[in-house]
């Protein structure tokens, strides 16, 4: 008998935790189910820009045999000095001229009877807001050459100082755009746009004017002074 009221028991327990597993499942599935009057949609908006940062990289070197490094260092410092007066004399102001040690490297020669030599480089870096003027200089460089550097250019790029507060403020405008886009979809449906529940902003794309090529990480275009800064946003309207 006593064995019998444990069996009940038992099944009595195994009953009602079935039960309340159920009625958990249920409210977890009622909760996340997609909502029937809802509607979600992507806004985007798009604001031509003007970089108004430019960052100019170069570099120049010398080959220098193994047994004459004393001479060839005495070059690289009358380079750097001719490099130095060359954007002084441009208007850049010598505190924005960053100019690195000299880095020696070993070539491969592919005459193993060659004679060994070195080639010492110093990189150049300047950023500055005269956009134009630091575009228009590192189009001529022939005085550098005529001077006897050996002067190599390896990037000019373009950056927008104040994109954290455009994003902010383009933002407004690709809610607006998804509420417009949202307005025409529910004119067929006998209903009308309500409040909005939830939104997600996408990356940012800094593009090249009349780009489309987007990336689902991002892009910052540095190649191009005329920029164009697209966001995404994502929305839930709810329908009335």
């Amino acid at each position: 008998m006593e064995r019998n009221n444990k069996i009940i028991y038992f099944g009595i327990i195994v009953g009602v935790c079935f039960i309340i597993g159920i009625l958990i499942f249920s409210m977890f599935f009622y909760k996340t189910r997609p909502q029937e009057n809802t509607m979600w949609v992507t806004g985007s908006v798009k604001q031509q820009v003007t970089s108004d940062i430019a960052k100019f990289s170069a570099s120049f070197s010398r080959n220098i045999p193994s047994d004459d490094l004393k001479s060839g260092y005495s070059q690289m410092k009358t380079d750097e000095d001719i490099v130095k007066q060359f954007f002084k004399e441009a208007g850049f102001d010598e505190n924005s001229i960053s100019i690195s040690p000299v880095y020696m490297d070993a070539p491969f020669m592919y005459d193993p009877n060659a004679a060994k030599e070195y080639i010492l480089r110093q990189y150049v870096e300047i950023q500055s807001n005269e956009v134009q003027k630091l575009t228009d200089l590192s189009k001529n460089i022939q005085k550098l050459v005529d001077e006897g550097v050996i002067f190599s250019i390896n990037s000019l790029q373009y950056f927008i100082s104040n994109l954290p507060e455009l994003r902010i403020n383009l933002l407004a405008d690709a809610v607006k755009d998804a509420k417009a886009r949202a307005q025409k979809i529910a004119e067929g449906t006998d209903k009308k746009i309500g409040t909005i529940k939830t939104a997600n902003m996408g990356v940012v794309q800094v593009l090249p004017v009349n780009s489309t090529e987007v990336s689902d990480y991002g892009t910052y275009d540095t190649g191009t002074i005329e920029k164009e800064v697209m966001i995404t946003v994502t929305v839930l309207f709810t329908l009335e």
